[in-house]
């Protein structure tokens, strides 16, 4: 059963087509990792997913759902992290975090569980805009994860962090379907990143879903087309080359 699903989605701004005719199959319980070189069309197919932009012509489903027609349901089913996560910089982190437990209606509980899952119990009364960019990377995560939402949309959540923080943040989103069973769509530029954590993979390139299956589908595909198969982000970057080639454009 397919948790997020989408048919030919595609965005077009005054004739520049960002996404172009997208069609995702994205289990339920899984990590999708979505991949792509910067400016693929990752996060504008996020964005449509949250309401955050129209689609120009295609549809997609979560959970059964169908936009636009059910799209409140979407909104409260889902949980997002789209590029910075805005704040309050004169509130607290616990202070940012209650605002949205209040309007999700959740207990107070909600604030300590997330806070503490993402690492910031510590720093839960230091003012937002003091936070490090790392800080506010998990704070966002946080924001994404509160109330348990059966989808979470997480675009490139390791952004800012270190080594250590990275490697944190992975095991938690890898974590998450087990603990919370949730289906994870998390974008990223870097397929070394992605397979540490992802059941499932998509590559978007100048708005094309160029492969879509597992990382051993990865791999086979790979190999049928004569692609490096020893390194998997070899394979991503000679697969994202040979479609720039094709299309007579430079990355």
């Amino acid at each position: 059963m397919y948790m997020m699903e989408t048919c030919n989605l595609t965005k077009t701004y005054e004739g520049f087509t960002a996404v172009s005719n997208v069609s995702l199959h994205i289990p339920q319980g899984a990590v999708y990792g979505f991949l792509g070189p910067n400016g693929a069309g990752k996060s504008t197919t996020m964005k449509m997913f949250l309401g955050l932009t129209r689609p120009t012509s295609g549809s997609f489903t979560i959970d059964g759902r169908q936009y636009p027609r059910d799209r409140m349901e979407i909104l409260r089913k889902v949980g997002s992290f789209i590029e910075a996560p805005a704040f309050y910089g004169n509130l607290s982190g616990e202070e940012n975090l209650d605002v949205i437990r209040q309007i999700l209606g959740l207990p107070k509980s909600a604030v300590t569980e997330v806070l503490e899952l993402v690492g910031l119990t510590p720093f839960r009364k230091r003012l937002a805009r003091k936070y490090s960019l790392g800080m506010k990377q998990r704070l966002g995560l946080a924001g994404a994860l509160i109330g348990h939402p059966p989808v979470l949309i997480l675009d490139e959540p390791t952004n800012g962090l270190d080594p250590v923080g990275i490697h944190e943040i992975r095991n938690l989103i890898r974590s998450l379907p087990q603990r919370y069973d949730c289906t994870v769509l998390v974008s990223s530029h870097l397929l070394s990143e992605v397979e540490l954590m992802a059941d499932n993979i998509g590559i978007l390139n100048h708005g094309h879903l160029l492969f879509e299956g597992t990382l051993e589908d990865l791999k086979s595909s790979a190999a049928s087309q004569g692609y490096p198969t020893d390194n998997l982000e070899d394979t991503f970057l000679a697969m994202v080359d040979a479609d720039n080639r094709q299309r007579g454009v430079t990355r």
